[in-house]
């Protein structure tokens, strides 16, 4: 499928996105291991600030989506290929509550929502919360949260923990 047809090439703007993307959910990282260290339970640097999203410079990932945010027209066929490569993204990357949803045959069975390990959990949050970072503003995370939690299927075991640690990054950033 050919979607990049009529699209100006601005692999450059995309690029300059991602970069900074990691950069912040680095940062969040940080922020986290320097404020929080009680909140870490094992070393998660390596897997957060230098393998964090690394699926998306990958060919079934990278074009659909500079497409769909950087060209100049969403055509039915860029859609398909971004939701597609979406899919993939999720599907590659753990720290994503997509990941871990089982969507069973058996339409009786409904789907089944797993339980997220701790270390995809902090990354999850440290990935949410880099747009925190890039906008300046630390709490903006917690409107966002509050504003797509009704939508988010999580066990009740990692709804639990993520709303512990926001709780616990919200206290600490009003401490500061």
């Amino acid at each position: 499928m050919n979607y990049r047809i009529g699209v100006t090439l601005l692999s450059r703007e995309y690029n300059k996105y991602l970069q900074e993307h990691k950069t912040n959910v680095g940062n969040a990282f940080m922020w986290i291991q320097d404020n929080l260290p009680e909140l870490l339970k094992d070393d998660y640097e390596r897997q957060i600030c230098a393998d964090h999203d690394q699926s998306k410079s990958n060919e079934d990932e990278y074009y659909a989506y500079e497409s769909y945010f950087y060209g100049n027209n969403i055509s039915f066929e860029i859609e398909q290929a971004f939701n597609k490569a979406w899919l993939v993204h999720i599907h590659k990357n753990p720290h994503h509550w997509q990941h871990w949803i089982l969507v069973n045959d058996d339409p009786k069975d409904g789907d089944t929502i797993l339980d997220i390990p701790y270390n995809y959990i902090i990354e999850m949050i440290c990935d949410w919360w880099s747009f925190s970072f890039k906008s300046n503003d630390l709490y903006t995370i917690f409107d966002w949260y509050a504003n797509h939690k009704s939508i988010m299927k999580l066990s009740s075991n990692t709804k639990s923990q993520v709303e512990y640690i926001l709780g616990q990054i919200y206290k600490k950033l009003d401490e500061l």
